[in-house]
């Protein structure tokens, strides 16, 4: 058996003016966290479904990369990245796009075998490969 996490989402009223929170009660990190159409599509204050993707794709292609950079004998001093997920309203709300920026410090390494690791963890975290039906983009940037 493996392992099972989830969150929770609530809603109440209609599509524009309702109000929703989602919770991850195990780990604490959003606890009735607010949620709205405008906090989706416009600037309210609150997170949107498009946010928190972009958060555990970030998460999880950090440590993917942290992990092959050990396996390869480079151990990362550390690194930084940003997700961002396009959310295009053509035909529907869908994601069209995701870009994945990283800057990477990591003593021994050289660019062409950094980038070569850093594809490997793109194409092979498993949040990658459960967005795998939207283009996911990334920019590698080794520093120090």
């Amino acid at each position: 058996m493996g392992i099972s996490r989830h969150a929770t989402a609530h809603w109440e009223g209609d599509l524009k003016t309702g109000r929703g929170q989602l919770s991850t009660p195990d780990s604490g990190l959003m606890d009735k966290t607010r949620y709205a159409f405008s906090s989706r599509f416009g600037d309210e204050k609150g997170t949107n479904p498009e946010e928190l993707i972009a958060a555990a794709h970030a998460g999880c292609f950090t440590m993917a990369l942290s992990a092959k950079l050990t396996e390869a004998g480079h151990p990362p001093t550390r690194l930084d990245t940003q997700a961002a997920v396009d959310l295009s309203m053509e035909g529907g709300p869908s994601l069209s796009q995701i870009t994945l920026k990283v800057e990477a410090e990591v003593p021994g390494i050289d660019e062409a075998k950094f980038q070569s690791i850093a594809e490997d963890a793109k194409a092979n975290c498993p949040i990658s490969k459960a967005l795998s039906a939207v283009p996911i983009s990334m920019q590698a940037t080794l520093v120090g």
